[in-house]
């Protein structure tokens, strides 16, 4: 997705994390506080990506991945809300998203109350990927609010997007997914592709490479869920796998998701 916040005058703020460049784009009339507000935000991603991240040995998602059977590990409070999000888009899409990439992931027993998980046979591995930049977007969209800065715009290396408030006098933060323009509110995108990085996206029920489609875009209002980014990020992965009926059939169920498929150079409208 392209953005160009900055030509309506917003202040633009950048971190390096999790292998990508996350920015906020935000009105504020102070300067000095919005530096603040943004970088608490950016703090609060590197904390996760401390947990989330499978390269890192002593995060959450590594300690999982390295359980062996019958074993059980303590994880933070995101983590747990990772993995019942990605749970849930695997049932939901029928193992067409699954970030265990199909060793093993409804094998995690997990006692949210205890906040810890069981690995029952030892051979999952995880790796949250793209859902796990949507829900630091999500959260670092929370911080914002406790700065009470609420015209921005949050995403992880373009391809998770979060629209809070549109600066005064716009109708939204203008979005460009790929011939497609849209001004975006209070509702959060996720781009899924194979131009820019090839055949990438693996079907985990086949473990071949999903090249049928060439994009998928789905968007998710907020509200929806506690976290619209991320189950952005779920369904546009497993959309560039999955039957446009299925697909369909997946928005009828989810009214707050609308989602747009390139098949073959035509666009396909969901939602």
């Amino acid at each position: 997705m392209i953005i160009q916040p900055s030509d309506i005058g917003a202040r633009r703020f950048a971190h390096q994390a999790m292998a990508t460049e996350f920015e906020i784009f935000c009105v504020h009339a102070d300067g000095d506080y919005a530096q603040q507000a943004c970088w608490a935000a950016f703090d609060l991603l590197d904390r996760l990506e401390g947990e989330l991240s499978r390269f890192i040995p002593n995060s959450d998602i590594a300690r999982i991945n390295r359980l062996a059977a019958g074993v059980t590990a303590r994880v933070s409070r995101w983590t747990m809300e990772c993995l019942a999000i990605a749970l849930a888009a695997y049932a939901e899409t029928a193992g067409a998203f699954d970030i265990s990439l199909g060793s093993g992931l409804t094998s995690l027993q997990l006692a949210p109350r205890d906040s810890t998980v069981c690995s029952t046979t030892g051979a999952v591995r995880l790796d949250l990927g793209g859902m796990g930049k949507g829900y630091a977007v999500d959260r670092m969209a929370g911080v914002l609010a406790e700065w009470d800065i609420h015209q921005a715009l949050i995403h992880g290396g373009h391809s998770s997007v979060l629209a809070l408030d549109a600066p005064a006098g716009l109708d939204g933060w203008p979005l460009t997914m790929g011939e497609r323009t849209v001004v975006a509110r209070r509702r959060a995108f996720s781009a899924s592709g194979i131009r820019a990085q090839g055949e990438h996206i693996v079907d985990p029920r086949t473990g071949f490479a999903a090249n049928a489609r060439v994009a998928a875009w789905v968007s998710s209002e907020l509200g929806g869920s506690a976290s619209p980014s991320a189950v952005a990020e779920a369904y546009s992965t497993a959309f560039m796998i999955l039957p446009a009926a299925e697909v369909t059939a997946i928005c009828a169920r989810h009214p707050e998701l609308e989602a747009w498929l390139l098949d073959a150079e035509t666009i396909l409208s969901h939602g």
